[in-house]
């Protein structure tokens, strides 16, 4: 996809798609592949610099992950960090031992120094933070390696070879707790790999219409509108490549927020394709009458957008192509070989084993989802779209603790609106990742006016993180939390009290069923 590119090796490192991003985020394509990616596969890629990523093991066990050693005669630049860095030094001569004192062993963040005559360290001050991670402890350094980096407990911080252009960090450039370290992956890049930083969305996109036109050709095109924003852009892209071809079917099962499901009719009016709106909340609603345990709800919206999805796919009669809005985390989650499968996606493997097509287009496959957002700017998709909250598969149906009735999804909806109302008012949304209201099951007794009142609880929650894997509760000015509990109280009947969930992931989840 792109003329120049990056290859991650995975040694099952928890940061792996970080350093991807961030590889990205410097205009640089990049691939994630496992570490027993080999190297006739690696020559055919040709990449213009590699990184091996960080990992649990440590090089020295007779398990551990390892690499063809011819990798370091293909006269690549090579960039390793944490694991990567000892596994460089292992099979290039060095020696690295478990830290026999606890001053060899670093965790979390340090104050380091730099050699910045380092290309890796040009340009970056002398002395900063970096977050580290090891338990290991490189005892002798690789012959032609130089020592660039030092901290108070470890003298072997980072090693260079500038004459092979290899380099090895035991700290992680690519977690923010690292001070400059996109500028660290930006001088490998740029001044060891020789990138020119061709990566932009506006090429990306140019690319793939071309590809999807050359695929399709006059064939049909079918895709399951969700209304989220990976199946949005995926929708608009297609949309873009080949018009008319593609039918879009937005099973609106009435679990959506407010007026969620008119803007996406709307956004898509644009374009001269086939948008069929399912209207089956009644459906939903009767299928999910008196049902209280989150399982069995997911189970039963997952079977009923099935069935909607595949009435309304028999009228439109032969579909040659199905196009799903699969993004690369989910990719990378799933795993791959021996790589480590963190969860799996029902979007990734194959057909859904209810339809029949030709062929599947996944057009976001490798793309992350900033990267996801940012084409959906280039496609002309408006904001509020682009920047759609991230929206479990099961809607509201989840964020209503207990049975579900169009009363209480109406009473969320509007709660949910003004949450996020006051938030964008206060200029907030790029200071969180996620925020939504959750309709709790609990009563509790409150005034308003003269009288009593026996209303439900609501509870807001709002998260900052980079993968979703972690994340951390935001801390929302109590000057806002206050607008939005007097608001709600006051605008939405049914709810008299307000919460905020300050737990972070783990030990809770993000969404609360």
């Amino acid at each position: 996809m792109a003329k120049e590119s990056v290859l991650v090796l995975d040694f099952g490192g928890q940061y792996n798609q970080l350093i991807a991003r961030r590889v990205r985020e410097c205009n640089v394509y990049c691939e994630v592949k496992p570490y027993t990616t080999s190297l006739e596969e690696i020559r055919q890629e040709a990449p213009i610099g590699i990184i091996f990523t960080g990992g649990p093991n440590s090089v020295y066990d007779e398990h551990s992950p390892q690499v063809d050693p011819g990798i370091f005669q293909l006269g690549i630049p090579i960039l390793g960090i944490c694991y990567g860095c000892q596994l460089m030094a292992h099979h290039l001569g060095g020696k690295v031992t478990k830290a026999q004192e606890d001053s060899a062993r670093e965790y979390g963040k340090t104050e380091t120094c730099f050699d910045t005559a380092c290309r890796l360290f040009a340009d970056v001050p002398e002395t900063g933070v970096t977050w580290m991670s090891h338990g290991d402890y490189m005892e002798k350094v690789p012959d032609g390696f130089s020592l660039v980096a030092h901290s108070a407990a470890c003298p072997n911080v980072a090693i260079c070879d500038e004459k092979r252009r290899f380099y090895g960090v035991q700290f992680h450039p690519e977690v923010n707790h690292t001070e400059n370290g996109l500028a660290m992956i930006r001088n490998f890049l740029y001044k060891a790999c020789g990138a020119k930083g061709e990566w932009t969305m506006g090429d990306y996109k140019d690319i793939a219409i071309a590809s999807i036109r050359d695929k399709v050709k006059d064939g049909k095109v079918l895709l399951a509108l969700s209304g989220g924003v990976d199946s949005s852009v995926a929708a608009a892209l297609v949309a873009e490549a080949v018009g008319s071809q593609l039918t879009c079917v937005f099973v609106d099962h009435g679990l959506m927020r407010l007026n969620e499901g008119d803007e996406v009719e709307e956004a898509f009016r644009k374009w001269n394709i086939n948008f069929v709106r399912a209207n089956a909340e009644e459906l939903f609603l009767s299928k999910l009458a008196g049902v209280a345990e989150p399982e069995r709800k997911r189970k039963i919206i997952g079977e009923e957008f099935i069935r909607v999805f595949e009435a309304e796919a028999k009228k439109i009669g032969k579909v040659d192509y199905l196009v799903q809005g699969t993004i690369y985390p989910d990719v990378i989650e799933s795993g791959a070989g021996d790589a480590a499968v963190i969860k799996s996606h029902h979007n990734v493997g194959g057909l859904p084993d209810y339809v029949d097509f030709k062929e599947i287009i996944e057009p976001l496959r490798m793309l992350f989802k900033d990267e996801v957002r940012q084409l959906g700017r280039e496609l002309g998709l408006p904001e509020y779209l682009v920047m759609r909250q991230p929206f479990p598969g099961p809607g509201l149906a989840i964020r209503v603790i207990g049975d579900i009735t169009r009363e209480k999804l109406d009473t969320l909806r509007k709660a949910d609106f003004i949450f996020r109302d006051e938030i964008s008012k206060a200029h907030l949304e790029q200071t969180m990742n996620q925020y939504f209201a959750v309709l709790t099951n609990m009563r509790s007794v409150g005034v308003m006016g003269d009288g009593r009142t026996y209303d439900y609880t609501l509870a807001l929650r709002s998260v900052t993180t980079t993968d979703f894997m972690t994340a951390d509760w935001a801390r929302i000015p109590y000057e806002v939390l206050d607008r939005v509990s007097v608001r709600i109280v006051n605008e939405v009947p049914g709810i008299n009290r307000i919460v905020y969930d300050i737990t972070s992931k783990p030990p809770a989840t993000i969404e609360w069923e």
